[in-house]
């Protein structure tokens, strides 16, 4: 890894870009981004990347908002929305469509880059996830934000592997001509890992704190088919590592532990989750992988 680049603090009121890529989530997309209007830092600009008028309902596109249209994916909608970042801009931050921010989450992450030239990218804590079972309606999640009350008086940082994509702030400076990579179709499986993994080859560092804090609502609408998940939860680790962006260790982990939790759960599976199909896809996966296809793309044809 390169040795850390050293950078000058920001500014007395640096510059922000808040980015959210939605599809088929307008109601919730609407109450996520008012939850913007309350942070104690306002970001700037506002980018949100959808595929089309459905995406965004009746969301008011206020001033300091852009709305983009385009080709659907989670990895293509957020380089759409890289590059129409203003250049002047100092901070990026990419949340979930379904992610409720503490009203400081944007003030602690700007403290965090600005304490150590070297940060890149700073991730929060997550308090509730719904990912990991049915989800949260969004009344539940805003009231679980409530209880938050007051953020840690010490902030703690610390390394880690990678970004949670749900919530995450870059320098800006330090992802220039960084991208997704369009390869990572549909929602993008380890898409969050794969660009934290870009940063830590330029040698900067990739962090969490315990002070930005958020909910992030779980919502099932608009995900891919279990079968294509599943593929991707194979593919998608093992691709990384020949990319240089997940060491070995952590990406096998990942895919013994995914298919491991499908076989097990796939003999009494939860409501919300296609076991079977997720066990499907994995299969798939480990044949393409056992001859030597290492195809991320593929789930687009399923």
């Amino acid at each position: 890894m390169a040795e850390p680049m050293s950078r000058p603090s920001f500014g007395k009121d640096p510059k922000i870009c808040l980015i959210f890529a939605t599809r088929g989530r307008a109601d919730i997309l609407k109450d996520v981004v008012a939850f913007a209007n309350v942070q104690t830092v306002k970001p700037d600009l506002i980018i949100v990347s959808c595929v089309c008028d459905e995406d965004v309902g009746d969301l008011a596109v206020q001033p300091g908002m852009i709305v983009l249209k385009g080709r659907p994916g989670l990895t293509t909608q957020r380089n759409h929305a890289l590059d129409h970042v203003p250049n002047d801009v100092d901070v990026v931050i990419f949340l979930d469509d379904d992610f409720l921010m503490h009203r400081e989450w944007i003030a602690q992450a700007l403290k965090a880059l600005d304490s150590d030239p070297s940060i890149a990218c700073v991730t929060g804590t997550v308090i509730a996830d719904g990912i990991h079972g049915p989800g949260y309606s969004f009344d539940e999640g805003r009231a679980l934000v409530a209880r938050i009350g007051e953020v840690p008086e010490k902030m703690i940082v610390a390394p880690t592997g990678g970004p949670y994509g749900c919530n995450m702030a870059f320098r800006a400076s330090s992802i220039a001509g960084l991208r997704f990579d369009e390869r990572l179709v549909l929602y993008g499986w380890q898409e969050d890992r794969d660009f934290g993994g870009q940063i830590w080859n330029r040698g900067d560092l990739v962090v969490r704190i315990n002070t930005a804090l958020g909910v992030h609502l779980g919502v099932k609408r608009g995900r891919v088919s279990g079968c294509k998940l599943g593929y991707s939860q194979v593919i998608n680790p093992l691709y990384l590592v020949k990319k240089k962006t997940m060491p070995l260790r952590p990406a096998v982990d990942h895919v013994m532990r995914n298919i491991a939790s499908n076989i097990v759960r796939s003999f009494a599976p939860e409501p919300w989750i296609d076991r079977r199909g997720r066990l499907v896809g994995n299969l798939i996966g480990l044949w393409d992988f056992l001859r030597g296809r290492l195809t991320p793309e593929r789930p687009e044809s399923f």
